[in-house]
């Protein structure tokens, strides 16, 4: 949640994000509609194969060098090289500037990816100038033209914070730390589930990170008491992962119904009561959040053990 900082790690927020069609109407399942945002680095920005193209011009230093005497090989390879850092420069900003268009509050990207991709392609070009015309005026025209071009082509980084005027830096600073780390621990969910190898178990595990993260966008947004949500979060999210790794670990050795049946039990248990409840975090509702952090370790308490029978 490596890619641009807005606000800690790199702001994965795209649409999607494991809804399927069998996930419930919130008019009969009394959670709200889970708010999309998508893992980091999971973004397919728009256009993203003009950055495939640009890759593969690097081949047209990289295949004649061979053939060439040492000092012109050399030549031939820096300029390959610089086009594929190019290409990979730029593929990872636009990933940025797609998180960054995706989220109402969000901070530019701590490295301007684009630019940087921009200035390597006339570095690229600047060297395949030097190789057929020496040092003289064409390996900057030729440089100039690279960069531009590449500008024309992919644009620029966000060059300024979005939706952050007059929130309090440190305070957003702590809420991406915390928000980082229910991503890793919501990766680390996914993984444990795989171990299950059951496809409708991971689909089943992707909707309940699906509803936990549009909770997670809600924190980011609207903080409230951050406090409060940090140890909702830890709670919910680690007790979650936790029932996950020890029902798949059953499930792979020997495949118990009820065992299943009580884990997407809990699953949506908890679905439910996060949902509802996150209204009451945002809102600073501290004694009705402190019960229900109770009440779901007490919960989890009961319910994990029961399926590793």
């Amino acid at each position: 949640m490596a890619a641009q900082r807005f606000g800690g790690k790199y702001s994965p927020d795209g649409q999607g994000g494991g809804q399927g069609s069998g996930q419930r109407s919130p008019a009969t399942s009394g959670a709200m509609p889970p708010i999309p945002r998508a893992a980091p680095g999971s973004e397919r920005p728009r256009g993203g194969w003009r950055a495939t193209l640009l890759f593969l011009t690097a081949f047209a230093f990289l295949f004649p060098a061979f053939g060439d005497e040492p000092g012109a090989m050399l030549m031939d390879l820096i300029a390959g090289g610089l086009l594929i850092l190019a290409a990979w420069l730029t593929r990872e900003g636009m990933r940025a500037r797609a998180a960054f268009a995706a989220r109402k509050v969000a901070r530019r990207p701590a490295v301007p990816r684009i630019l940087f991709g921009a200035i390597a392609t006339g570095a690229a070009l600047f060297t395949g100038g030097l190789i057929g015309h020496g040092v003289s005026l064409y390996p900057v025209l030729f440089g100039l033209a690279g960069a531009a071009l590449h500008i024309g082509a992919f644009g620029f980084d966000p060059w300024s914070d979005k939706g952050m005027e007059g929130i309090d830096r440190f305070q957003t600073d702590r809420v991406a730390r915390a928000l980082a780390g229910a991503e890793k621990t919501l990766s680390q969910m996914k993984d444990a589930i795989l171990r299950a190898k059951d496809r409708q178990l991971e689909a089943r595990v992707d909707r309940f990170i699906a509803q936990t993260r549009g909770l997670m966008q809600r924190v980011e947004e609207d903080p409230g008491d951050l406090t409060a949500a940090r140890r909702y979060l830890t709670v919910y999210l680690e007790g979650a992962r936790d029932a996950t790794a020890k029902f798949a670990d059953l499930w792979a050795i020997r495949p118990d119904p009820k065992a299943r049946a009580d884990y997407e039990a809990l699953l949506t248990d908890l679905e439910t009561t996060f949902a509802t409840r996150s209204e009451n975090l945002l809102g600073n509702d501290r004694d009705n959040l402190d019960i229900e952090i109770s009440v779901l370790r007490d919960r989890l308490k009961f319910e994990t053990p029961n399926s590793q029978r």
